[in-house]
């Protein structure tokens, strides 16, 4: 039709005259002919076929309406040869095919079932179907004219190859009744002998057609059939599948979350299927994929203002979903919400029962949180539970969550899996400890534990951690360290949790606090200047330089450089960041003018002295 459209009335012709002489395949000839040669009718007719349908193809390509009825009439001529029949279903328009459904069921019943079986003229029509739809009024006559021949069928295999097709056109026009009647049906013929070990690949199908027109699960669910049919699934790479289908179709389109006992039981019951076919020899990302599906699951469960309803159905998900650890991690993660929740409701002013609610939520996190086989998950759960914790007023659920933070340090490898590759732990342990020390800064003291415990105890786990031997990150977390207690010894902190008293509100600037507070800086400084020492020794002069000038610049921000030590020590370390000419000289100008402009603001004139104090070396 592309490269020679001339040849069609040629095409036409030849083809006529092949039906003209079609019917001498019945005549008594041909069928001695295939006697000796031991061919069956049902066998040899569709030799035919893919001839027949090219040349109708070619017919067919942008032919008018009035063409397809002319068709039928020669049809009905040499007595609705079904194999002609079939040709022209497969050939012409589907919204032909389609307008005149009632017309082709009659013409099929009438067709002479010898070596070309009704139930694929059936198949051909209903393939049509489902691309086009039938005239409003006929389509239940069709559903039932077409039933009737499909639920006759004893093959199994010629039965579902009928029944794939024709469920897309129920399930296109009809209601859960018609489909649950259509399930049932196939549920009936496939059972015995276990047929449908042999149809998998037409189940699945039937399946997917279902779910891609029932979007509101609580019908689709209340499909008495649908279960049972997904029962027929006893391949467990098959079973999963289907499930992932289900739970695909149930994230695009579940948009409102959902409490519907139905769907609940059901989906539960889905996700448990593909959560059991977890074991060792599954890949990360059929993990991936699974976890994903049944998250989506749990985020759209709730039970609007029965918070308790809800953190039930977390723990029952918790003992059904144990080896995901990316649900385990969404578990906690939706159990410190709903704490968070109940806060809000509650305006931060727990009672009785919403107080014994949140530590219940706490301990969920605290007892699940170790099951975890990542290391950075669990600190960073640790220390996002002990902050939601710690903003409902739990603070020894608190300091219990951040003390399990402290004893997981000193377990960090040097080396993480990400994504397949092994990398450097200390920069992702660095950002830990940052977020870690900011959230300190908050935390009260324990009445038992004396100043700064926290603090106190992390710093240890710091100083026994095995640093790599080329790595300035140690000295860099004092520094942050340095930050902290300067924040700490304020008379009233950067920020606060709403209604928690911290060291700010107990201690009241209180000197023996601060007296403790100003020996932990001097040791921290002293391990510090120890570090830069070192390095001097092993000749790494551009890293002293370097962490020199940081040191400088946090003294200037977070130190008091009226103290007379404090603005010596400044001094030496400007100097020490510009010996051997390792320092960015631009940085350091810009460094010097930012002093000077500082020293003009109200009670900063004693950095006037200091920046005089502060030559600018040249290289030379």
């Amino acid at each position: 039709m592309e490269v020679a459209p001339h040849l069609k009335e040629s095409l036409n012709k030849n083809f006529f005259d092949f039906l003209l002489t079609f019917k001498q395949i019945h005549g008594d000839t041909v069928q001695n002919h295939l006697v000796v040669q031991g061919v069956e009718l049902s066998s040899y007719l569709p030799l035919y076929s893919p001839a027949m349908d090219w040349i109708f193809q070619c017919i067919s390509y942008r032919a008018p309406e009035i063409l397809l009825t002319e068709m039928m009439e020669r049809c009905k001529k040499l007595g609705n040869n079904a194999l002609l029949l079939n040709s022209v279903m497969s050939a012409f328009r589907a919204e032909f095919i389609a307008t005149r459904s009632v017309d082709f069921i009659g013409m099929i019943k009438e067709c002479n079932e010898a070596g070309f079986p009704k139930h694929l003229l059936f198949r051909s029509l209903g393939l049509n179907l489902a691309l086009a739809d039938p005239p409003e009024g006929d389509r239940l006559q069709i559903l039932n004219e077409a039933w009737k021949v499909i639920t006759k069928l004893k093959n199994p295999q010629d039965y579902i190859n009928c029944a794939d097709v024709w469920s897309e056109y129920t399930c296109r026009h009809f209601t859960k009744r018609e489909v649950n009647t259509v399930l049932a049906d196939v549920i009936k013929h496939m059972t015995p002998d276990r047929a449908f070990e042999d149809s998998y690949p037409q189940l699945q199908s039937i399946i997917k057609k279902v779910i891609a027109h029932f979007h509101d699960f609580s019908v689709l669910f209340s499909v008495e059939k649908f279960l049972p049919f997904l029962d027929m699934f006893q391949k467990e790479s098959v079973r999963v599948e289907v499930c992932k289908c289900i739970m695909d179709v149930f994230i695009k389109h579940q948009h409102e979350p959902t409490k519907d006992p139905v769907i609940l039981n059901a989906l539960l019951h889905v996700c448990k299927t593909m959560h059991d076919s977890v074991n060792a020899l599954t890949l990360e990302d059929e993990k991936r994929m699974l976890a994903h599906l049944i998250n989506g699951f749990i985020k759209m469960v709730s039970f609007g203002r029965d918070f308790e309803q809800q953190l039930s159905f977390y723990v029952e998900a918790r003992s059904m979903f144990c080896n995901l650890e990316p649900v385990l991690v969404q578990l906690i993660h939706s159990v410190n919400r709903l704490a968070m929740e109940t806060r809000r409701v509650m305006k931060g002013n727990h009672s009785r029962k919403t107080a014994a609610f949140v530590r219940a939520c706490a301990a969920y996190c605290f007892i699940t949180i170790p099951s975890l086989v990542g290391i950075f998950t669990r600190l960073n759960l640790y220390l996002h539970s002990g902050q939601v914790a710690l903003a409902n007023q739990c603070l020894s659920q608190a300091d219990a969550f951040f003390k399990a933070a402290i004893s997981l340090v000193p377990e960090v490898p040097k080396m993480i899996n990400i994504d397949g590759k092994m990398r450097p732990s200390e920069s992702f342990l660095l950002e830990f400890l940052c977020n870690f020390f900011s959230t300190l800064l908050i935390v009260p003291d324990h009445p038992e534990h004396g100043v700064l415990f926290l603090v106190r105890e992390l710093l240890n786990v710091i100083q026994d951690y095995t640093w790599e031997d080329n790595s300035d990150d140690k000295i860099r977390i004092y520094t942050y360290v340095l930050h902290l207690l300067s924040a700490m010894s304020q008379e009233t902190y950067l920020y606060h949790v709403d209604k928690v008293d911290s060291n700010d509100s107990l201690y009241g600037g209180d000197s023996k606090f601060l007296a403790e507070n100003n020996k932990l800086c001097e040791t921290v400084m002293a391990q510090i200047l120890e570090h830069l020492k070192a390095l001097a020794k092993d000749e790494a002069l551009k890293r002293q330089s370097s962490l020199g000038l940081s040191f400088f610049n946090s003294i200037l921000a977070h130190g008091d450089l009226r103290n007379n030590r404090l603005n010596q020590l400044s001094v030496h370390l400007w100097h020490l960041a510009q010996r051997h000419g390792s320092a960015d000289t631009r940085t350091m100008v810009k460094t010097l003018e930012y002093i000077k402009k500082r020293s003009k603001q109200p009670d900063m004139a004693h950095l006037t002295e200091l920046a005089l104090r502060l030559p600018l070396q040249t290289r030379t």
